[in-house]
């Protein structure tokens, strides 16, 4: 036996924790809702409709099985899935219960409550955004301004897309981006969800005559959209409520061979965004955002990193539709 390995009994503790994490239906059913997003204990406890000590408790055994973690948004702490580990004992058996689970229909109770707490998010973040329409600038520009990302955003999606036609940018806020996207495809959609947004937008784009502007939830309205070339999230991933959904729609909204372009904030502690910018995350991991797009069936083509103002740090990446 290789002297670096586990011994028999740490294999057999180990894998009895994960499996007795696995082995309740209603924990199953908590992890498929956190393949949605992450949630808090309260959220959890409104979309299992279950009492805060039993949800607490649910928790702590998967987080002793190695199958939740905890993560601090400003001062809630939110669980989320975490991810399989290659080299662990039971690294196969919790990729393939995540696959399955993946591919599984939630309860229609579940889905339903589920949804609901996705629509409190968001009708906070179009709240948001229907107050600050006019100051949005300002208030970005404490974090990232346009012109600091957008070059190098541009530049990933058409190495990555030269030949698309059609393009789908989700929130495109005060319209920048899309008056760049027209000059490059022969028909760009704006989706979002706030109509003082769109009213911006189109000051942006009035001389553009292949952008069309969609008043809409994403991904909820996905289905109304036509299939596209590329996907845009630009700096809007950490304003929707659940990123997972949003990176999966989107891989379904593309065309085979087609690219998804996230520009987003890496992990980061600045609070204050919360409420001064309407983010929902601070940041996201490297792994995850991979992960995700993984699971959607997106390749990872191309990463740049850029650092900015107050100590934040921008990513801008490429995934690609693989066809079949």
């Amino acid at each position: 036996m290789n002297a670096q390995a586990p011994s028999t009994p740490e294999v057999t503790d180990h894998l009895a924790g994960f499996l007795k994490a696995a082995g309740d239906p209603l924990r199953l059913q908590v992890l498929q809702v956190l393949g949605q997003s992450s949630f808090g204990v309260l959220e959890l406890c409104d979309i299992m409709a279950m009492k805060q000590s039993g949800m607490s408790h649910h928790l702590k055994v998967l987080a002793q099985g190695g199958l939740v973690e905890k993560r601090r948004e400003g001062n809630s702490i939110f669980y989320r899935r975490r991810l399989p580990q290659p080299d662990s004992v039971e690294g196969a058996l919790h990729s393939a219960l995540l696959d399955e689970l993946d591919e599984g229909v939630l309860n229609d109770q579940v889905a339903a409550r589920l949804e609901l707490v996705q629509n409190q998010r968001a009708e906070q973040s179009r709240a948001f955004f229907a107050r600050h329409a006019e100051h949005l600038d300002a208030q970005q520009e404490l974090i990232a301004d346009y012109d600091q990302y957008a070059e190098q955003a541009a530049e990933l999606l058409l190495r990555a897309c030269p030949d698309g036609q059609q393009v789908l940018e989700i929130g495109p806020g005060d319209g920048q981006f899309l008056a760049e996207l027209a000059s490059r495809f022969k028909r760009v959609i704006g989706l979002d969800n706030a109509e003082a947004m769109l009213a911006v937008a189109r000051q942006a784009v009035a001389k553009q005559q292949n952008v069309e502007l969609i008043l809409g939830e994403w991904p909820a309205n996905a289905s109304t959209l036509p299939a596209v070339d590329a996907v845009v999230l630009n700096m809007v991933l950490h304003h929707l409520p659940s990123p997972a959904s949003a990176i999966r729609a989107a891989a379904r909204q593309l065309n085979e061979g087609g690219t998804l372009l996230i520009t987003d904030l890496c992990p980061h502690d600045q609070h204050w965004a919360h409420e001064a910018c309407g983010d929902v995350w601070l940041g996201f991991e490297e792994v995850d955002l991979v992960n995700w797009a993984g699971r959607a069936g997106l390749e990872l083509q191309e990463t740049q990193f850029l650092a900015l103002r107050n100590g934040f740090q921008v990513q801008v990446r490429t995934f690609r539709k693989n066809g079949k």
